[in-house]
């Protein structure tokens, strides 16, 4: 419904029309151009509708599994994914690193691609974010989920793709697809967390025991160590956060250290989920 809702948008007499938005009792998100009960009017930058590029494009280097530079210099990093990391400085290489990066040679080296930029043109580093399709119209940022080569890592306000990316984790989660059946991803226990923490993309499993709200962002405690946070701005694209009160959750992202505490900020819905009791 997404889909069809804003390839309508895009024609000509619906630019300027008002769009609800209304949650079913499982929690799914609505759109449309018509009132319904308990609907609110939304601002149309939400949906992230962008028009489609049709230029063409020949990868010069593919510098990572979701980093790629095109021939004309700019450096693109794709959207609404993370891959894990290469070897690169002093780090070393996370696993499956390396395996995503083999992965999208492979899928580039013979075609072009086209660019679908999201709400935000570039990132802090000054790479462009869009959504790369080849020639074939195949989706590669989609792709690279499918495969499990990727996790989503969907940052509001750029919500281009979100379900079909999130439909694909599911189903690649499920199947134990790359990341998702080996040992290093697996999900660890918030109560187990120390003050070394843990590098890079972190699953982390527990009981959230306490909700704070600062105005700013919404804390999820789950230890006196580690809490997950929300950032206010983006409620209303989570289910209500009270539901996870006393829930087993499971987060995943980047943990961030502040006064021995470490706190991991919850960006979209696909990077929280409650686990059966």
């Amino acid at each position: 419904m997404r889909i069809l809702w804003i390839l309508l948008l895009s024609l000509s007499g619906w630019a300027h029309a008002e769009i609800y938005q209304w949650q079913d009792a499982d929690g799914r998100k609505h759109f449309s151009d018509r009132p319904v009960a308990d609907a609110k009017v939304i601002d149309e930058k939400i949906l992230d509708i962008k028009p489609a590029g049709h230029e063409f494009f020949r990868v010069k280097t593919v510098y990572d599994g979701d980093t790629v530079v095109l021939e004309d210099g700019r450096r693109i990093r794709l959207l609404g994914i993370n891959t894990p990391e290469i070897r690169h400085r002093d780090k070393p290489a996370d696993a499956g690193g390396y395996e995503a990066k083999r992965w999208l040679v492979d899928k580039l080296q013979d075609t072009k691609v086209r660019l679908e930029a999201g709400a935000e043109k570039t990132d802090d580093y000054g790479r462009m974010l869009a959504h790369l399709f080849t020639e074939n119209k195949e989706h590669i940022n989609l792709q690279l989920v499918a495969a499990g080569l990727a996790s989503v890592s969907i940052f509001p306000p750029n919500l281009l793709y979100e379900s079909e990316l999130v439909q694909a984790q599911e189903k690649a989660e499920r199947a134990k697809l790359g990341i998702w059946g080996r040992p290093e991803y697996a999900t660890m226990p918030a109560a187990g967390l120390t003050e070394a923490g843990h590098p890079g993309w972190t699953r982390l499993v527990g009981k959230v025991v306490d909700i704070r709200n600062t105005g700013k962002s919404v804390y999820l405690k789950f230890s006196d160590m580690f809490d997950a946070r929300i950032q206010s701005q983006w409620l209303d694209l989570f289910p209500d956060v009270n539901d996870y009160l006393g829930k087993n959750v499971e987060v995943r992202g980047w943990l961030n250290k502040n006064k021995g505490h470490w706190t991991m900020l919850i960006r979209h819905p696909s990077s929280i989920k409650r686990l059966s009791e």
